[in-house]
């Protein structure tokens, strides 16, 4: 019997060609290329340009709507209203992004650069800190809110807050003594007319109402002196300071409503608005500043004539949008602090009291 002895089979390995170390290295760029070049066919196939011409539209129209926001009818108070909300608008540009790269639509993607640009151009700055220092003196204002449930700790938190001069709106009759009383001792000046107010630590001189046409209701005509200075919502006032006279306008501006069937309402602050605006474009200070809760935006049309003769600390030295209203969830900076004839240091906005207005805060120098 012969015996079959089983034979080991050795594989031998030959040693790779040069040739496919090329290839194999070739391939991660060679893949590459092709992704590229079928992206670029992709784009250029009609396909993705025809597709979400419902998203690129609406994006057209956002961007339209934020470039000519100015041109867009006051009626109803809709200009007004699209102004006050403005920046708000951009937050439609990352929901339009999301849907045209869910259609793969190429069209819609490319509308969006004109929101997206418009958008920057007009807001852009205020996402950067502009504040160059504390300043010669730091002014305060705030609208106290007329049901503060604590305006002694109000009073309290606002003359911890450093501030040299401050403003104070809404002041409700039951509450001004408690201001007077915790504010005192911090500022031993003070004006208080109406339902607005100025403390300070210099002197005030030449303190007088400012007429902001506010309606004293239909028998406005029959009321006393004493009645009608319950609608007293404006004062100006002089501080001395070691650089000279600084003349301080507190104004509280009437309040804007959403009506069901008049939209938004707007016609009192509008009133006076044009009747502060006037007031300011008659004083001849050299130096101005404005304090005050205004109802409105400086992006709204309405506040022009005050916006043309007073810049905003907050869009010259400020840090972000400084949104104050409402305190529990700000969407929009309507208590303003606006200056002429001195420099804008700082702005800030300081932390929530009692009221549903934020306080805000800004550093001035000469």
């Amino acid at each position: 019997m012969t015996r079959t002895t089983p034979r080991t089979s050795v594989q031998a390995h030959a040693p790779e060609r040069p040739q496919e170390d090329a290839v194999r290295r070739d391939v991660g760029p060679a893949t590459w290329r092709a992704g590229v070049r079928r992206a670029v066919r992709g784009v250029l196939r009609p396909e993705p340009w025809r597709r979400g011409p419902v998203l690129a539209a609406l994006a057209l129209l956002l961007g339209l709507v934020m470039l000519l926001h100015a041109s867009i009818t006051d009626r109803g108070g809709l200009g007004s209203l699209v102004e006050t909300f403005l920046p708000w608008l951009g937050l439609l540009v990352p929901l339009l992004l999301a849907g045209a790269l869910w259609r793969r639509s190429a069209a819609a993607v490319v509308a969006l650069l004109l929101p997206t640009t418009v958008w920057l151009s007009l807001f852009g700055g205020l996402l950067t800190d502009k504040s160059h220092g504390a300043g010669d003196l730091t002014l305060v204002s705030h609208n106290v809110g007329a049901d503060n449930p604590d305006p002694a700790g109000t009073a309290r938190d606002l003359a911890a807050s450093g501030a040299d001069v401050l403003a104070l709106e809404e002041l409700a009759e039951p509450a001004k003594g408690t201001y007077e009383k915790e504010l005192a001792k911090t500022y031993p000046h003070h004006a208080v007319l109406g339902t607005v107010g100025l403390w300070s630590r210099l002197p005030l001189s030449d303190t007088r109402p400012v007429d902001i046409k506010q309606d004293a209701g239909p028998l406005g005509a029959t009321k006393s002196v004493e009645e009608k200075m319950g609608y007293q919502r404006a004062l100006r006032t002089t501080v001395a300071t070691d650089h000279g006279p600084l003349t301080v306008y507190v104004a509280h501006l009437g309040s804007v409503r959403v009506m069901p069937r008049g939209g938004f309402w707007t016609g009192s602050r509008d009133m006076g608005a044009q009747a502060l605006g006037e007031a300011l474009a008659a004083d001849r200070s050299e130096r101005i500043v404005l304090l005050g809760d205004l109802n409105g935006t400086t992006d709204d049309r309405a506040l022009d004539a005050i916006t043309s003769r007073l810049r905003s600390v907050q869009e010259t030295a400020g840090d972000g949008f400084g949104f104050t209203w409402p305190a529990s969830f700000p969407v929009a900076r309507i208590d303003q602090i606006m200056v002429r004839g001195v420099a804008a240091e700082s702005s800030w906005v300081l932390p929530a009291t009692g009221s549903d207005h934020l306080p805000v805060a800004a550093g001035i120098s000469w």
